[in-house]
């Protein structure tokens, strides 16, 4: 498994809009950043739409990477037959090994029949194009009811991006994903978290937090998923929370992000 970054790496660099602030990190800059910390594969996320760059730019940045030895892993959002057929086309550009894909997006929300139906039909230029679909565990669905998609359509072409704190959202915690999803998983996603009470006790608030540094116990996760041997990367996510003003939270989350390689650079070395 070979350790990557994203650019869920830095989320706030990439910009979040809603909050306020533009991106002032670029593609560019983030496969130059892998390049000089010595990681080979970097994930393009939804929060940087490759469907919506020009084919020139995608091109650009798929030499960009060949020269600089990296791996480019493509996402979206939205499980739709006609999107994940523009999503093949740009992952032929970049030479990606999956597609890593939310299934929902905003009032797209299939039901598991549709979703199914949509697995199945995909497969064939999935197989032709010798591209595997990776569908991320993400707030709606059950790990089971992930486990059922891809056995009701193709197991070499169907696979999981396993994230490691999205299934809370489903009332899930990681070992009950891990049972389900882990011999299935091609791409890990590293999002370390705590789990704390407010100051006035009713109720928690779930906070990211550097690698190594939350609840997970990620030696034993790295060690489970490695088992099946099925997992190509380990991609390292961050969800840090905005401090008082941008530039302090732009230098939390690069703090970050270079507290999370090292560590996980070393559990690595010993799976």
């Amino acid at each position: 498994m070979e350790l990557g970054l994203s650019t869920y790496t830095f989320p706030w660099a990439f910009g979040v809009a809603s909050m306020g602030y533009a991106a002032s990190m670029s593609l560019a800059d983030l496969l130059h950043y892998a390049q000089q910390q010595g990681i080979g594969r970097v994930q393009v996320g939804d929060n940087l739409p490759l469907h919506l760059q020009s084919k020139a730019d995608c091109q650009h940045w798929a030499a960009l990477a060949q020269d600089l030895g990296i791996q480019i892993e493509v996402g979206t959002r939205r499980l739709e037959v006609a999107h994940i057929q523009q999503y093949l086309k740009i992952a032929e550009i970049f030479k990606a090994p999956f597609i890593r894909v939310v299934i929902d997006d905003g009032d797209y929300k299939p039901d598991p029949i549709q979703i199914i139906k949509n697995l199945n039909q995909l497969v064939p230029e999935l197989r032709t194009r010798k591209t595997i679909l990776a569908i991320e565990n993400h707030d709606r669905f059950s790990a089971s009811l992930l486990q059922r998609f891809i056995e009701s359509s193709d197991a070499d072409w169907i696979s999981i991006c396993l994230d490691t704190a999205n299934s809370l959202g489903a009332n899930e915690g990681i070992a009950t994903v891990m049972d389900y999803l882990a011999p299935y998983t091609i791409n890990l996603h590293i999002k370390d978290f705590r789990i704390q009470r407010w100051p006035h006790l009713m109720g928690f608030r779930v906070e990211g937090c550097a690698a190594g540094q939350g609840i997970l116990d990620i030696p034993t996760l790295l060690q489970q998923v490695a088992a099946y041997q099925c997992c190509q990367s380990v991609t390292l996510e961050l969800w840090s929370s905005p401090l008082s003003n941008e530039e302090e939270t732009l230098k939390n989350e690069h703090q970050w992000a270079a507290t999370s390689i090292d560590y996980l650079k070393n559990l690595l070395c010993d799976i």
